[in-house]
């Protein structure tokens, strides 16, 4: 997310060298519903999904080396069998955070609108086929208005306050459906990497440096900062332990 106090200016974002959003470009206020989606915004949110999609699909094949033992042909079927499962897992995780600090700005008063960073998504895709793993800058919420020390702080919170109610909803509705329907691997891998997407995201967001959220949450309210990063660390704990894929079973016993 990027705060810029005079919509009137053009609007330069402050991230060089973390991401790279291109030439500046005045910001154009709509007037219309606080659901608005410019024809830009859509393209942009629709580029970083699909790129993000990508980019965990070549994660979990094994990237390059992964492809090489594979085999050209059944790598490629694992991408194309992987993919959707990696949107319908990840895609909520990362749009609705953005759309949480969209429409906390907007509450606000602010323009705001979603930016894709092309070489970010253009690094994560090539760094995740040739080692296998994903480390991207997929873009950001772009936001113009003057807004105090606390309104930026209850904006950038609000990103992983949505990945932290996903994955308490995931954990619930996880639960359900392996009491209903069994825990098969589809299903399995559905659940695990929804847990996966909203308690990394959320911690890394949570991160007190650059752009980061968790830098303007602190900066705003070290109480709010020290609970919400707290949370999330043991989040992070709880699903590598195995403790999150515990909890859902347990749900899943109650129910079947």
């Amino acid at each position: 997310m990027v705060v810029h106090t005079d919509p009137n200016q053009q609007f330069q974002p402050f991230l060089r060298g973390f991401m790279d959003f291109g030439d500046a470009y005045r910001v154009e206020h709509h007037r219309g519903s606080f659901f608005h989606f410019s024809p830009r915004e859509l393209k942009d949110l629709a580029l970083a999904t699909g790129a993000f999609t990508l980019a965990l699909a070549l994660m979990r094949v094994g990237g390059v080396f992964g492809i090489m033992k594979l085999g050209i042909g059944p790598a490629l079927l694992g991408i194309v069998v992987l993919a959707p499962i990696m949107l319908v897992a990840f895609a909520p995780a990362f749009i609705i955070h953005e759309l949480g600090h969209k429409f906390a700005a907007k509450y606000y008063g602010c323009w705001a609108e979603f930016r894709a960073d092309p070489s970010g998504l253009r690094f994560g895709v090539i760094l995740a086929l040739l080692l296998g793993i994903v480390f991207m800058a997929p873009g950001a919420v772009m936001v113009a208005g003057n807004v105090s020390r606390k309104q930026n702080g209850h904006i950038a919170i609000a990103g992983p306050l949505v990945n932290l109610t996903l994955l308490i909803i995931g954990i619930g509705v996880g639960g359900v459906l392996f009491g209903v329907f069994g825990n098969n691997w589809l299903l399995g891998e559905v659940v695990f990497y929804w847990l996966a997407a909203n308690s990394i995201l959320g911690a890394f967001n949570m991160l007190p440096f650059g752009p980061l959220d968790g830098r303007k949450i602190k900066t705003w309210s070290e109480p709010a900062f020290w609970v919400t990063i707290s949370i999330f660390a043991f989040a992070v704990y709880a699903l590598f332990t195995g403790m999150q894929m515990g909890w859902v079973e347990t749900i899943a016993g109650l129910i079947g």
